[in-house]
């Protein structure tokens, strides 16, 4: 292979298939690791590993049930189900983690391992029955979502709602057999026995309740105080909200880096060559983490450009291999290559997993402003003014106007008067330059059944000089042939090399990349900016590229989320035959959003689609919570004839270990997710961290202000009367 043969480079080609099969193989690590951490959890809070075992069954049951259903449903593994698999992982022993504490209460009372198993699942079947049902009606309008959201999370929607089934039935069948067998044997007292670690951690446990129970005793003294001092967090929190910044799909480091070489219309293909050459000897020195490059010179690219453009397409040795993200290398080589004189070059880091391709031709940048009119002249000043506004918006770089004009061109004007005067009309004169230029249909031929249209044309029009051309003759009304050149008037000019379209109207895109900012504070400069252009009459300024997307994705999922906590109060309020406590428990809601902002800001992570799907989810994650403090309670004030005072408290004292274990389980369990390490990490991290925060205030925060809640619409303090408890029984 000669490599100096002229515009031709031989390089390996960038395969992007590696990137996407390592992203998938890092988040499959990242739920096999959260399993992990999920079950060292369980060891830390049981302090006993034949429990720790038992509930531990329901991860891998779970998931091998859901491998069912992804080769039953026709799925395959990807980004989305095994993102959902990492992402539930430390759900699939909620159930199981409720059912075995409650069967250890009762063994701890004497009751006989058989008698546990049955009488301790049947106690919490309805609460663990009920939780599970409300984080599945969550997942039901992901499913219905269209859009771009409803393609990217139908498949992660359906995983994690199938194994939770899964983890449900494991909770309900296994939990219960294996408990009654495994745990048999040994006395309920010494369970926690043996290891000194083990007999601290117990204490550890133990001091924990007692805390706990002082602290919701003095909450309970002071219900005013307390809701009062919560509604400021909440406050202060929904305040943090514009510093968080929004963007459609969080930023990934893909391993590849652009650069896109422009020279003006009308540079031969040599020239660009050399301006390109000399753009490979920058990159090669300043790019030590360069694997291989793709060059491109000529044409094909969405702007239909020609020889004057060109392409360097660069792929970067793997993360773990270098110091500097795709965006740091890209940002770095943008000043040293903006030095090149006679070129307009743009760097950008690769944008393939998650390349949203635009009606407007494809581009892949991510801000898009699109000026609508017929007038080619004034659109295109526009543009250009458009273009200088915005290149002054801090965080926007790498500015391109869709539309190239410049191409050198012939205008040829017909002379109305002198073709009258001559006996022409315009249309002959139309007809006559179509069929010299470009050919005339003058008919069909058939054959055998087939028709082929016949095209009459002048030969080697193509190689006409403008002055031949002008010399073709026109029959005139009168018979007498007549010479172009006398009824027309020729002009040089340039024009564009395409007309771009849009629901019919013409369009012109000025494009920009985004740097060191979010998107959605960036599109706020910008459109304050543009606000100030007095827009000539016939044409508008209308928002593309990934704002457009990122606006109707957050309404579809806006809609999906205000459907998904309807469906959830319905659902608790059929459940419970009551409006009043899933009132109150869908108090821990919005409890829920103060962690979920302190979380992203924490993290420098954007409000994006990753993130609200991750709020989506903890609507139906959180409640479980609240569900298991308030059905308790109200066994208690039925059951046991307690005071509403002293059954809220025992109800927190006995549920405080299963809700932080619930909620620690799947916490641990996200941190590998969350964390983004490796090809891929970035793209469901924001997911992870938004659950991770909304779990932390909710499951700390409801402890204390959902019994506050419930004491305050349980009205007075007696137990639950009996004739209540019967017109409530299912």
């Amino acid at each position: 292979i000669n490599n100096d043969i002229p515009h031709i480079r031989i390089t390996p080609i960038i395969d992007t298939s590696e990137y996407i099969q390592q992203s998938i193989t890092n988040v499959g690590r990242a739920a096999l690791y959260g399993g992990l951490f999920a079950v060292v959890v369980l060891l830390v809070f049981l302090g006993n590993i034949r429990s720790t075992a038992v509930i531990a069954t329901a991860i891998p049951v779970s998931i091998v049930g859901t491998f069912a259903m992804i080769y039953l449903g026709g799925f395959t593994l990807n980004l989305m189900t095994l993102g959902g698999l990492a992402l539930g992982v430390g759900m699939l022993v909620d159930n199981a983690i409720v059912v075995l504490e409650n069967i250890f209460r009762l063994r701890e009372d004497g009751v006989s391992p058989e008698t546990a198993a049955v009488r301790g699942t049947g106690e919490v079947s309805s609460a663990i029955i009920a939780s599970t049902i409300t984080t599945l009606t969550i997942f039901t309008p992901l499913v219905f979502v269209r859009g771009m959201a409803g393609i990217m999370f139908y498949q992660l929607a359906m995983v994690v709602a199938f194994a939770l089934l899964c983890s449900l039935a494991v909770a309900l069948t296994l939990i219960p057999m294996l408990s009654s067998r495994l745990l048999a044997s040994k006395k309920p007292e010494t369970r926690r026995s043996g290891a000194i670690l083990f007999r601290v951690l117990a204490a550890g446990n133990a001091a924990l309740e007692n805390l706990y129970k002082r602290s919701l005793s003095l909450a309970l003294t002071h219900r005013i105080a307390t809701l009062g001092m919560t509604v400021l967090i909440f406050a202060a929190s929904l305040l943090m909200i514009p510093e968080i910044g929004t963007e459609l799909m969080p930023q990934t480091d893909e391993g590849e880096v652009r650069v896109d070489i422009e020279t003006a219309v009308g540079t031969r293909l040599d020239i660009t060559d050399r301006l390109v050459r000399d753009v490979e000897k920058i990159v090669f020195s300043e790019v030590p983490e360069l694997k291989s490059v793709v060059t491109r010179i000529g044409g094909s690219n969405w702007r239909g450009g020609g020889a004057n453009e060109g392409q360097l397409r660069m792929a970067l040795v793997p993360q773990s291999e270098r110091s500097r993200s795709s965006a740091a290398i890209a940002a770095d080589l943008r000043p040293k290559l903006a030095n090149i004189p006679g070129a307009v070059i743009r760097t950008r880091e690769g944008q393939g997993l998650f390349l949203i391709r635009r009606a407007t031709g494809g581009g892949t940048e991510r801000v898009g402003i699109e000026i609508r009119g017929y007038d080619l002249t004034i659109s295109d000043a526009l543009a250009e003014r458009v273009s200088e506004i915005i290149e002054g918006v801090d965080g926007v770089t790498d500015t391109i106007v869709s539309r190239s004009t410049g191409a050198p061109e012939k205008v040829v004007t017909v002379d109305r008067l002198k073709a009258e005067a001559m006996g022409v009309s315009v249309q002959e004169i139309n007809e006559i330059l179509q069929t010299v230029i470009a050919g005339s249909r003058a008919g069909n031929y058939r054959d055998g059944g087939q028709e082929y249209p016949i095209r009459v044309k002048v030969k080697d029009a193509e190689f006409f000089t403008i002055r031949e051309l002008l010399d073709t003759t026109v029959i005139n009304s009168a018979g007498i042939p007549v010479i172009l050149r006398n009824m027309v008037d020729v002009r040089a000019g340039t024009g564009p090399l395409q007309i771009e379209r849009k629901n019919q109207e013409r369009i012109v895109t000025v494009r920009a990349n985004i740097d060191g900012r979010d998107m959605g504070s960036i599109l706020t400069d910008i459109r304050m900016e543009l606000d100030t252009i007095a827009l000539p009459s016939g044409f508008a300024i209308n928002y593309g590229g990934d704002y457009e997307e990122q606006r109707e994705a957050f309404r579809e999922l806006l809609i999906g989320l205000v459907l998904a906590l309807v469906l959830v109060y319905m659902v608790l309020a059929s459940l419970y035959e009551s409006l009043r406590d899933p009132f109150v428990v869908m108090f821990s809601v919005p409890l829920a959003i103060i962690g979920v902002i302190w979380m992203l800001y924490a993290t420098g992570t954007t409000f994006n689609l990753q993130s609200y799907i991750g709020c989506i989810m903890l609507g139906g994650i959180v409640v479980n919570n609240a569900i298991l403090l308030v059905d308790y309670t109200n066994q208690l004030r039925r059951g046991g004839g307690m005071a509403l005072r002293e059954a809220i408290l025992e109800a927190g004292r006995r549920r405080l270990r299963p809700i932080l274990m619930t909620a620690l389980t799947t916490i641990f369990a996200l941190i590998p997710l969350a964390v983004g390490f490796g090809e891929g990490g970035e793209a469901q991290a924001p997911m992870a961290r938004a659950v991770i925060g909304g779990l932390m205030s909710s499951a700390l925060i409801t402890l204390i202000v959902i019994p506050v809640i419930y004491s305050f619409v349980s009205g007075n303090g007696d137990a639950i009367p009996t004739s209540e408890l019967e017109n409530r029984a299912t």
